[in-house]
């Protein structure tokens, strides 16, 4: 049986996208096409901005806009959309996302029809959300990375018993021993050293090597 977490309120969590991503939806002819990127440096955000600008060169509007740190950060531009149709809609869809730390440029190829405000807001605002839901939104929490190195006749039994515990494997290497990285819930990573010291009778003894932010299971 797989080991989980017990809830704690005051976990440290994060919440933003796993992936860039884009999605594409026609308006009364026009074509918006949504591109959505997790972003952990506003050098990144423009970065990530010039370069659909760039792709996009043909396009009519090329409008962005990103939210990082809590909202302490929060830029956005309408590229020649009239004033607060484009630009402020697309960043209150990141805020209302709940998602911290991404950047979303919509681009738009005019089709001929004028869609009015409103339907400038809807358009560039549902682009958005068609783009922060496929570059699927999710709460990463802390993930203890460890290290362990066994023997070839250890290494079955061990790697059969890791995902039961709640782990993940990161990467495996073979030479005279097996060498195997690992990731898991850092509130888990005492359970998963004692757990693999006992089934190996002290052959195999885990080492904690580092951290990140992964998505909680």
């Amino acid at each position: 049986m797989k080991i989980k977490a017990s809830p704690n309120e005051n976990e440290k969590k994060y919440v933003t996208i796993k992936k860039e991503a884009h999605a594409e939806l026609e308006e009364r002819k026009s074509i918006f096409i949504g591109h959505a990127k997790p972003v952990t440096a506003e050098s990144e955000a423009v970065e990530f901005i010039k370069a659909m600008k760039n792709e996009y060169s043909d396009a009519t509007h090329n409008v962005y806009a990103y939210y990082m740190r809590g909202g302490a950060l929060a830029r956005c531009n309408d590229d020649g959309e009239p004033q607060g149709t484009a630009g402020v809609p697309v960043l209150n869809v990141l805020k209302m996302s709940g998602a911290d730390d991404l950047c979303v440029v919509v681009t738009r190829y005019f089709g001929g029809i004028l869609l009015g405000a409103g339907g400038l807001v809807r358009a560039y605002s549902a682009a958005a959300k068609l783009a922060l839901d496929k570059a699927e939104i999710a709460v990463f929490v802390p993930f203890s990375e460890l290290t362990m190195r066994c023997s070839y006749s250890d290494y079955a039994r061990i790697e059969n018993e890791i995902p039961r515990i709640g782990a993940s494997i990161d990467g495996v290497s073979f030479d005279e021993s097996v060498t195997i990285h690992v990731s898991i819930d850092e509130k888990l990573s005492e359970i998963f050293i004692s757990k693999i010291t006992e089934m190996s009778g002290g052959r195999v003894i885990p080492k904690i090597t580092g951290s990140k932010m992964a998505p909680k299971n």
